[in-house]
């Protein structure tokens, strides 16, 4: 085919080609939107059932909460229904007390007026009646009043007089027995030891060859031990025995240690004397360091100056009659506590006075003054409570006595020292007693004109 045919036929062809294609196109664009306008309904179909049930459950939850308060409208109307009905019931009920109480103000009123009425008589005739004793007795009232007065108070005065010394009578009685009981109550519940050791200032020797040991060469040794341990050793005629003599109790009682070590030991020299008084002084400083506190705790008298504590513990080597001091001190410590227990005092003051109430004695032979002064300076220098010392001071009655506690520990002082079996004599001192009683005995008998020997009754009688 020749070029100027062939040029129109492929126009044609693509001409065709695009109409068949936009014909196609078309065809497809139908179809893609029908399927969305099928879509698009199904959609509406599902949306339209949706909405209708959702109708249906709103309908139905309406009708439910519609019937609901249809209910509770119901059940509240009863209520206000019967609440209605119990007020009307009160009201009926207030009114028919409003009309009893009116009747019976009504009644109150008229027998208001009857005593009124009543009383009015009753007056007058007292009057009437005060009116006709006047005139028969021949006084006024206030005169009748006057002596009827007199009458009544000698009668309650003489009647006063007897109650009053009644009771004085059995108050004293019953105080007597309350208090013998409280002591004897405060002295079984302490129950200490009769009698504390006496110091013993006696040191046994194993022979009186250790006598010439203890003297040493031209006296040296026992010279040292002297100078070393502060007291006077007596070496005499007794038997394998050494006196030692010093007023200290607590140096006596080094140098009786010392001693006794000494004499076990067997070295006898100046240089070991020395040592072994150093080395017993140590330790007797804190046996009394330790018996203070033991001393404490036992009367229950905590946080007391360590210088205190210490002097209280020099009280172990001090007796009075063969009582320990430092027994003795704990011993009224606990009765003070007990009587103060018993009578409503401060239980922690009476203790601490108790305790403390001889402290003195651990410094009378330093110090000038009664130990009661002395102990009473010493402890307020100390920081101790200041009814404390009052009772240190004054329970010998050196001062007078502020509190209550320091009576309780005055009369505790005394049923320590007074009590059965709390203190005995020596051999010496019971002696001199009996010779005493022998001797007043004599001159009894001699003033009543008799002779002391039987004899010399029998010769008179001859002549």
């Amino acid at each position: 085919m020749s070029a100027p045919f062939l040029l129109p036929a492929v126009a044609i062809a693509l001409a065709g080609g695009v109409l068949v294609g936009y014909v196609i196109r078309q065809v497809m664009y139908q179809r893609r939107l029908k399927g969305r306008q099928d879509e698009g309904e199904r959609v509406i179909d599902q949306a339209r059932e949706r909405a209708s049930r959702i109708e249906l459950q709103a309908r139905d939850e309406a009708i439910k909460i519609r019937d609901g308060a249809e209910a509770e409208v119901s059940r509240r109307r009863s209520e206000l229904n019967k609440e209605e009905e119990r007020l009307q019931n009160r009201r009926a009920e207030l009114d028919r007390r409003v009309d009893q109480i009116e009747k019976r103000d009504q009644a109150m009123n008229k027998r208001q007026s009857a005593l009124d009425r009543q009383a009015n008589e009753l007056e007058r005739l007292h009057e009437e009646t005060l009116t006709e004793l006047q005139r028969v007795s021949g006084m006024t009232q206030d005169e009748a009043k006057a002596q009827l007065l007199d009458a009544v108070e000698r009668e309650s005065r003489a009647d006063m007089v007897r109650i009053i010394r009644q009771i004085e009578e059995e108050a004293q009685i019953e105080g007597e027995r309350r208090a013998r009981e409280l002591i004897a109550d405060a002295i079984q519940r302490v129950a200490s030891d009769h009698v504390a050791e006496v110091t013993v200032s006696v040191v046994p020797l194993p022979s009186d060859e250790m006598k010439g040991r203890i003297i040493g060469r031209n006296g040296r040794n026992i010279r040292t031990f002297e100078q070393a341990a502060g007291v006077d050793v007596i070496v005499d005629d007794t038997p394998e025995a050494v006196t030692i003599s010093c007023f200290d109790p607590v140096r006596r009682e080094v140098a009786r240690q010392a001693m006794e070590r000494l004499v076990l030991d067997g070295r006898i020299h100046p240089a070991h004397i020395e040592k072994v008084v150093d080395q017993i002084r140590a330790e007797v400083e804190r046996m009394i360091i330790d018996e203070g506190e033991r001393a404490a705790f036992d009367a229950g008298v905590p946080g007391l100056h360590p210088e205190i504590t210490k002097k209280l513990g020099r009280l172990k080597y001090r007796t009075s009659y063969g009582q320990n001091q430092l027994a003795h001190a704990v011993e009224t410590a606990q009765l003070a506590g007990v009587i103060a227990a018993e009578l409503g005092a401060d239980v922690e003051l009476a203790k601490a006075g108790g305790l403390l109430h001889d402290l003195g004695k651990a410094m009378d032979h330093e110090v000038e003054g009664t130990h009661a002064g002395i102990g009473a300076d010493f402890s307020r220098r100390y920081g101790v409570h200041p009814d404390v010392v009052n009772i240190i001071a004054s329970h010998h009655h050196e001062v007078k006595q502020e509190t209550v506690e320091a009576v309780i520990v005055e009369a505790a002082d005394a049923i320590s020292g007074a009590r059965p079996g709390a203190r005995r004599e020596s051999l010496e001192q019971y002696i001199k007693r009996v010779k005493a009683l022998e001797e007043r005995r004599v001159a009894e008998l001699c003033a009543a004109g008799r002779p002391r020997d039987p004899r010399h009754r029998a010769a008179g009688r001859h002549r």
